[in-house]
């Protein structure tokens, strides 16, 4: 089998992951509920993680809070800012995990509004001063495309959200662990991450870094600590992590983590926009073949494509004959897919890590010079 669904998730791992979570089941106990050896052993290991992750961020440990995932995270983050109305600012480059959220709250009175695309294919910046209002609260944006790859710049919104005392955040399930964010120079902001896809970890660990922002908890009850309390913590990061946090899979995150700062995030991402450019130039002139997206946009190592008219499935299906696992359909995110003018045929997605070869690469363009000819 042939895995370029690293967008997906991270289905190539670290031996050390493995080993890690292995390790964590024969020695954890519950994390913050006890004094004996089980119980700090988990203890300990929750915070190495925060310790192996805080550097990616550019953050401190106690900045980083854990859920299950980045959707966990991200309605964390928008139920607990957006909850009681107000204005918002989103782009049509987002998944349904910020779309929904949004949409129920937009349901309750909230005011909502879309930044669409510029003619050269990038975010058109300069909306983002238009859309705004007195009442406007946060702006939330993807850092990368899940579809084509592209890369928001933070730096430019982040500039935009301190002049205007608004609360950046920041859907990082895409780019953690593959481009380096550095909350600190953010300013006001909330980092959604998980960390089952470029961070290496396994599926169900995740998380949200908050830099000078103040969280309602989605979730409350036990903590391990100041249990006569009638009230939830309201110490972060405790605040957001009520009941047992998955100290098994949080052990293998952190194994992923370090994986990542010993190899090097550059050298990682930079080997896999190698396979992926390797891939995209090899099909592009392939007959009837449309690259998706304006690929001179800095971006993941993503290339999604078509092929005629044929169904993104369709094409999925037959790469995995081949045993090639791909992406097809429109991958969560509805309003990329009417942009891009593929809100019918849905797109082929491939994304790539540095666990992938060139001759996997090889062999997935005579994949596709294979099935223009038998099915186009």
């Amino acid at each position: 089998m042939i895995y370029f669904d690293a967008a997906s998730t991270s289905y190539y791992k670290p031996e050390t992951v493995k080993h890690a979570v292995v390790e964590a089941m024969s020695k954890f106990g519950n994390g913050g509920r006890g004094g004996h050896s089980a119980a700090m052993a988990a203890t300990r290991s929750i915070y190495s993680v925060r310790a192996r992750l805080a550097p990616l961020f550019g953050a401190r440990p106690n900045q980083i809070a854990f859920t299950y995932n980045a959707t966990a995270a991200l309605n964390m983050a928008i139920f607990g800012l957006l909850g009681n109305g107000g204005h918002a600012i989103t782009t049509v480059l987002e998944h349904n995990s910020v779309l929904r959220p949004l949409y129920q709250l937009q349901r309750k009175g909230l005011s909502l509004d879309f930044v669409g695309f510029a003619p050269d294919g990038d975010l058109d910046y300069d909306a983002f001063g238009k859309l705004l209002k007195k009442e406007t609260r946060c702006v939330i944006v993807t850092h990368c495309s899940n579809v084509t790859g592209q890369i928001t710049n933070l730096d430019y919104l982040a500039d935009f959200c301190n002049r205007h005392d608004l609360i950046l955040i920041i859907d990082a399930a895409q780019s953690a662990g593959l481009f380096k964010i550095n909350i600190a120079r953010l300013g006001r902001s909330i980092v959604c991450f998980t960390g089952h896809k470029g961070l290496l970890g396994p599926q169900g660990t995740g998380g949200l870094v908050a830099n000078d922002v103040e969280i309602a908890p989605m979730f409350i009850g036990g903590t391990g600590s100041d249990s006569f309390t009638q009230h939830h913590s309201e110490i972060f990061p405790e605040s957001l992590e009520a009941g047992t946090l998955n100290s098994h899979g949080l052990a293998g995150l952190a194994a992923g983590a370090q994986h990542i700062n010993e190899k090097g995030m550059e050298v990682m991402l930079n080997e896999g926009l190698a396979l992926a450019k390797g891939f995209e130039d090899g099909v592009r002139d392939i007959e009837g073949v449309k690259i998706l997206g304006n690929c001179k946009l800095q971006r993941a190592p993503i290339v999604c494509m078509n092929i005629g008219g044929l169904d993104s499935v369709e094409v999925e299906a037959a790469l995995a004959d081949r045993k090639i696992c791909v992406r097809g359909g429109f991958h969560c995110a509805p309003l990329m897919h009417k942009a891009l003018g593929t809100e019918i045929q849905g797109a082929v997605r491939f994304s790539f890590s540095s666990f992938n070869t060139e001759l996997q690469v090889q062999f997935a363009m005579q994949a596709v010079r294979e099935i223009v000819k038998e099915l186009a």
